[in-house]
């Protein structure tokens, strides 16, 4: 299969003068620097128009903008070249302005005959329509090499077939207790325990391998790990964002759930996109009584409920603030499913890739029935209830029920009160009596001056209330606090109501979308029907339905769910199978996930992403049967260790000659600790576990019990075990990320995150040094191996090293790990730690073992080693 690359890359030879021409060389640096003021915007700056040659040759205001054979009679080049052009900070490079010298002086060629006139659509030269990513996924032949070659899979085929056109080779397998740490972290995200180590080393059968891919696609476990990569670009959060408020999402974990159970459920990928932009659109409204099937289908849209937004927060713009969540989520969509930066059209004309800022808009217009800026409903107003009629009716009895008891309550309450106010006004002077009864009957607002002293003359009087009853007859509160207590447990039985987060439209209301000049949302100018990007329109359609009547809502985004996944779509199964091989071999074919477009890097095996994306079509959009024919290819399994001569060749490892080294992710390091220390709580699913701010200001897990000035209240309320859940399940605040995942680089949902960074920042040191997560996973690490492995120093170590390394320690590690301890135990024998505090009231607790100690020393070490933290 061919493809026709027709911009320049980074890197490549300088074209000989000869060959240049206008619309390969020259329209591009224009278009980007250019042509948002000289041919795509409302005037023409200078009466000057760039987009085609001859009309720089003709000129404006100041005459010929090119004089073909001469550049220093040219004003384009001079221009640039001297730096007055463009206007603003960003100038041309100086290899850039020296191109367009080169053309000009080579006579200012075209590709090919210009068109008589552009006319008021957008213009797409042929070099912009042959880029590759706006051809059709075509499937190709698979190369055929040798039979002596190492090929399990197509995928070893591309691959080799390129390898060897680089003179390079595949890599060693790896070996068996490499495999499996690699494959356990992959699919599940967490170390493999030394008893399943144990068992993969002892199965001899050829499937081995195989089995072991199929049990960790089996375990619950898997649909946390992947449905993770899929909550990034996603931009899942717990959270409203936009303001320092950042409100709490009671219900985004819903969606978070759904997600999980999607990929555990192996949910058809065409599906699992479909119900996320329009499962509310397979639905007829009102939602009510739904099935589960239903409220998965609306529960899937929380994907568009994702982006920031600050439209329930005061003294913001709401203009501003609702516009934005409009644009932030077409960033998520457009990222996530097409591969491009179609945000960079919203004020213009995109400046490198061929997408015109109506285009922009038309997309728009596909989400505005539901997201309609000028009759706005705030995200609390957005929720659906999931209460039966059946269940309120249920609820409705059990009211009633409670409120005969409320009732008599409050009969008995005033029986009560009445009969201590008599009671108390008989402690008085007889002419007072009356007065004070008068006064005490009197609502408070409308009571005199006079019986307001009155009162406060006499406060036993003034102070009796339903609240202060126990002062005055303790055995009357307990009868009404146990009538309280009776309909409070009757309304307990009272079905609870729950909401999902949904986008949702309301039938009848369909806005009309305007395109904004310069993104300006108080300068509406035509307007524009939805659809899809312009630039397939040449082999597909592009133009959606504004209303279908075979739906009750618009159907716009159902129509563009079902275009997204025709199967024929260039862009979104190239897209998934790129971002799904770049977490099996932390690198995309294409190493731009969330930008195919010209700035983006160019696949290093197009032949091998399109195979990728028809086959994933062909099986049915199946993300397992993906991660097993990536997964059992020789190139997955190759080792990862570092070849001088290969690197010669191919120091970046763009090719795949060997398996890449990954630092596991902030959220697979936490759960690594609590795997191996034994805390780890398996729990799938639910509400998420709450954050808080500790003393010194550090975002932990924990219920935060600070009153409303931030003043700690000295309380401690127990988890109960949840903060020993899995990260995924912490609850995402943009304002208080977890410090420990933040330092080990999770993303802030801004408003997504198309592809995590891996850093090696002196916070990391630190938070392994000294972070108390840390401390205390040690520490529990330490008690487990004790228990386990008896007080024989050696034992401790090879069993420690097993749950953290799923490996043996060697002789020397071993030797070395002992004479580690023994110091360390020496050294807490002569300097033990300061004595933790008597509790109040109970006995002194016994000084810590100096050996228990030294172990939980020990077993930090581990935690924090680089063994511990990457997978080779």
């Amino acid at each position: 299969m061919v493809f026709i690359v027709t911009f320049p890359t980074l890197g490549a030879g300088k074209p000989s003068d000869k060959s240049l021409n206008f619309e390969k060389d020259i329209r591009p640096l224009l278009k980007a620097h250019c042509f948002h003021c000289h041919g795509e915007g409302e005037k023409l700056k200078g009466g000057l128009d760039l987009r085609l040659q001859r009309l720089m040759v003709k000129g404006g205001d100041e005459g010929p903008a090119i004089v073909p054979g001469k550049p220093d009679q040219s004003l384009v080049y001079t221009l640039v070249r001297d730096g007055e052009m463009p206007k603003g900070e960003k100038k041309l490079t100086t290899a850039e302005a020296d191109l367009i010298r080169r053309w000009i002086a080579a006579g200012a060629k075209t590709a090919r005959p210009e068109p008589v006139e552009l006319g008021n659509g957008p213009h797409f030269t042929e070099e912009e329509k042959s880029f590759w990513l706006w051809q059709p996924v075509k499937r190709p032949e698979v190369p055929r090499l040798r039979k002596s070659d190492p090929i399990r899979t197509p995928v070893d085929a591309f691959l080799l077939a390129t390898l060897k056109e680089k003179k390079l080779s595949f890599s060693p397998e790896a070996d068996k207790l490499t495999l499996i740490r690699r494959v356990t972290f992959d699919l599940i995200g967490l170390p493999p325990s030394p008893e399943e180590v144990d068992a993969f080393l002892a199965d001899k059968s050829s499937d081995a391998y195989e089995k072991l891919i199929d049990r960790l696609l089996a375990s619950p476990h898997y649909g946390e790990r992947w449905g993770r990569h899929w909550l990034d670009i996603a931009g899942y959060a717990d959270s409203d964002g936009y303001t320092d408020s950042d409100p709490v999402r009671n219900y985004a974990y819903k969606y978070r759930d759904y997600v999980i159970q999607s990929f555990n459920d192996d949910k058809p990928f065409d599906q699992f996109i479909r119900e996320q932009l329009a499962g509310d659109e397979m639905l007829a409204p009102p939602y009510k009584n739904l099935t589960p099937d239903q409220i998965a289908k609306l529960t899937a849209t929380g994907f568009l409920r994702n982006a920031p937004d600050g439209t329930s927060s005061g003294g913001v713009d709401q203009n501003v603030a609702r516009n934005a969540v409009v644009a932030d989520t077409l960033k998520i969509v457009s990222t996530s499913l097409l591969g491009l930066t179609v945000g960079c059209a919203q004020c213009h004309d995109h400046r490198y890739d061929p997408i015109p800022q109506a285009d922009y808009y038309r997309l728009r217009a596909i989400f505005e029935p539901a997201y309609d800026w000028k009759n706005w409903r705030a995200p609390n107003a957005r929720l659906v209830s999931l209460m039966t009629e059946a269940e309120r009716a249920k609820a409705a009895e059990i009211e009633k029920e409670a409120a005969v008891i409320d009732k008599a309550r409050l009969a008995k309450q005033e029986e009560f009160i009445n009969g201590i106010l008599e009671t108390e006004l008989e402690k008085k002077a007889e002419e007072l009596r009356e007065p004070l009864r008068e006064a005490y009957k009197t609502a408070s607002a409308k009571r005199t001056p006079a019986q307001v002293k009155l009162l406060k003359d006499h406060p036993t009087v003034a102070n009796l209330s339903p609240g202060s009853l126990y002062l005055y007859k303790q055995k009357l509160a307990d009868e009404l606090k146990k009538m309280s207590d009776e309909a409070a447990t009757i309304r307990a039985k009272k079905p609870v109501e729950e909401f999902v987060m949904a986008l949702t439209e309301v039938p009848g209301k369909v806005p009309v979308t305007y395109l904004f000049s310069r993104g300006d949302h108080d300068q509406p100018k035509q307007a524009l029907k939805p659809g899809e990007l312009t630039i397939l329109a040449s082999y597909r359609p592009t133009d959606l339905p504004e209303d279908d009547p075979a739906v009750p809502t618009t159907g716009r985004r159902l129509a563009l769910a079902k275009h997204l996944t025709d199967g024929t779509h260039p862009l979104t199964a190239r897209v998934l199978v790129n971002r799904v091989w770049l977490n099996h071999f932390g690198r995309g074919i294409v190493g731009t996930p969330g930008d195919f477009g010209y700035l983006g890097e160019r696949p290093t095996h197009p032949e091998l992403l399109d195979w990728l994306a028809s086959e994933f079509v062909t099986q049915g959009w199946s993300m397992k049967k993906l991660h097993k024919l990536l997964m059992t290819s020789t190139a997955y399994r190759q080792s990862s260790v570092r070849d001088p001569k290969k690197e010669r060749i191919d120091l970046d490892n763009r090719y795949l000659w060997r398996m890449p080294v990954r630092r596991l992710q902030a959220e697979e390091i936490r759960d690594a600790m609590l795997a191996v220390s034994g805390k780890l709580n398996p729990k799938l699913c639910g509400k998420p576990v709450p954050v808080m701010e500790d003393e010194v200001g550090q975002v932990v897990v924990g219920i935060d019990t600070n009153d409303s000035a931030g003043r700690p209240s000295g309380k401690f309320i127990p988890l109960k075990g949840e903060e020993f859940r899995r990260s995924l399940y912490v609850q995402v605040r943009r304002s208080k990320p977890l410090g420990m995942l933040e330092s080990f680089d999770a993303p802030v949902m801004e408003p997504n995150c198309e592809n995590r960074n891996a850093s090696t920042v002196a916070p990391q040191s630190l938070m392994l040094m000294n972070g108390e997560f840390t401390l205390e996973q040690a520490r529990f690490l330490a008690a487990r191996v004790a228990q386990e492995a008896g007080k024989d120093a050696a034992a401790q170590v090879q069993r420690a090293w097993h749950l953290a390394f799923a490996r043996p320690a060697s002789a020397a590690e071993a030797k070395q790990a002992v004479e580690f301890m023994a110091a360390q135990t020496e050294y807490f024998r002569a300097h033990p730690p300061a004595a933790e505090p008597a509790p109040k009231g109970k006995p002194a607790p016994p000084a810590p073992d100096p050996q228990a100690l030294a172990l939980a020393n020990f077993c930090q070490a581990l935690m924090s080693a680089n063994r511990f933290l990457y997978v080779d």
